[in-house]
């Protein structure tokens, strides 16, 4: 996997919208985090914009983003929200130039049709708290990115879950938002998983929901060939009136039954107040133990 060049002060950061819409004075607060950081901040052209639930018409989206993946003098993108939006934008663009000149890309929830696509091309991304997640998001969260985007080795110590599967792997990590990943089954976007470490989470679905898109890459394998499987947040989840019978976790759990790979519930990352980074494409050991979780970014 090729890996962006890490920043230093004094570079630009590019905050766009890919998806949900975002105000300019919503990205005041990432502004200042990344001035403090000594970086310079560029607003895409998509910033402001408001076609409905999207920052802009899919044309106007696409355009800046093309923009920043082909400016030089740009060393990350930055995500402003997910929501809904990238999926329209993804067979548009154009990575010829990304690739001579690789740039992190930075975000969480929809952007994983950027971190499946990139990962399919070859470059690592970032899995992390967006520009709108600054002003809700915790300290640990924050410094998390900024360990990650300045190239300092990370590692995480994490409580352990009495659902956990025990057990050692090494491996890229790869993964992102559940539904995301469901929706790319199939398409060009969608990521191989064998011999890797998948990340998933996700907000606000059905039960069952979970119970079909989870049996669903099952059976597309998703999991035939895995090192192991980490669940970060299932958040707000749903169920109906007629219960569905199985928890989030339960659902997770009775899919890994059929499999010896290791598994850690409740990884503080995805849809969660903490929402730890995360480097895709890169290689880490998962060690999960009866008393604590490693996560060690190699």
């Amino acid at each position: 996997m090729i890996k962006p060049a890490y920043l230093k002060e004094g570079d630009t950061v590019a905050i766009v919208c890919t998806a949900r819409k975002f105000s300019v004075v919503e990205a005041k607060p990432a502004i200042e985090l990344l001035e403090s950081w000594g970086l310079k901040v560029r607003l895409g052209t998509t910033i402001g914009l408001d076609n409905f639930q999207l920052g802009g018409s899919d044309e106007q989206r696409i355009a800046d983003f093309q923009d920043q993946l082909d400016d030089s003098d740009v060393k990350a993108i930055w995500c402003a929200r997910g929501g809904y939006g990238t999926v329209r934008i993804i067979d548009h663009l154009n990575f010829d130039r990304f690739m001579k000149s690789p740039k992190w890309i930075i975000g969480f929830s929809d952007v994983t049709v950027l971190h499946s696509h990139i990962h399919n091309i070859g470059v690592e991304t970032l899995h992390a708290i967006m520009a709108f997640s600054v002003v809700n998001t915790t300290a640990a969260s924050i410094k998390s990115l900024k360990d990650m985007v300045f190239g300092k080795k990370l590692s995480y110590q994490i409580e352990a879950n009495a659902l956990n599967h025990i057990g050692r792997a090494k491996g890229e990590l790869i993964g992102g938002n559940l539904s995301i990943l469901y929706s790319l089954t199939g398409s060009p976007s969608a990521m191989n998983t064998a011999d890797k470490i998948l990340f998933i989470e996700d907000l606000d679905e059905y039960l069952y929901h979970i119970d079909r898109m989870m049996y669903n890459l099952d059976r597309n394998g998703f999991f035939k060939n895995l090192k192991a499987l980490i669940v970060g947040g299932m958040t707000e989840m749903k169920d109906n009136s007629i219960p569905f019978g199985l928890q989030a976790h339960d659902i997770i759990v009775e899919i890994g039954k059929k499999y010896d790979f290791p598994i850690c519930f409740d990884f503080p990352a995805g849809h969660l107040k903490e929402n730890l980074a995360l480097k895709f494409g890169h290689e880490v050991i998962l060690d999960i133990k009866q008393e604590k979780v490693t996560l060690e970014f190699l």
